[in-house]
């Protein structure tokens, strides 16, 4: 295959139109959040991600496990966590069973802002979804997305 090869600019142009898309949905759902709520997207996201947890076996999250779940490096995830904490939406604390680790929960005032968030996070998620159907080169990757099942765990 070379450069200029059909098949590798396809696959490039597709690359850009769900790059693209993805721009698209995030700066409708962070504009809706921060003047909603204050929240960024990566803050509703961490909130939604941890809000998740539960006391079960395997119900609290490494902090790595967080950072994939909301698409950061740990540092990142790290700075964020302390930001949420100093808003008094999030809580740090040692695990029980091994002392290197720590755990961070949402605090009812978190769980109260993302309960609220939610709907606003939704409209502007579907309302970001019916603009880009109207692009005819976004509209495949959007009935993609819609038909998606993604399976929910059991808390």
């Amino acid at each position: 295959m070379t450069a200029t090869d059909p098949a590798l600019t396809a696959l490039s142009q597709g690359w850009c139109a769900l790059s693209l898309l993805h721009g698209k949905i995030e700066a409708r759902i962070e504009r809706a959040l921060q003047s909603g709520h204050g929240l960024s997207v990566r803050e509703y996201s961490l909130l939604d991600v941890l809000s998740r947890q539960h006391n079960g076996p395997g119900g609290h999250l490494q902090m790595k496990q967080v950072a994939d779940a909301v698409v950061l490096s740990q540092s990142a995830t790290t700075r964020l966590v302390t930001r949420l904490e100093d808003r008094g939406l999030l809580t740090r604390y040692l695990c029980d069973t091994d002392r290197r680790g720590i755990y961070t929960d949402v605090t009812e005032a978190g769980l109260t802002l993302l309960s609220e968030a939610r709907p606003t996070n939704d409209t502007a998620l579907r309302a970001a979804l019916d603009d880009a159907a109207k692009n005819p080169e976004l509209a495949p990757l959007i009935r993609a997305v819609e038909e998606l099942k993604v399976p929910v765990k059991a808390a």
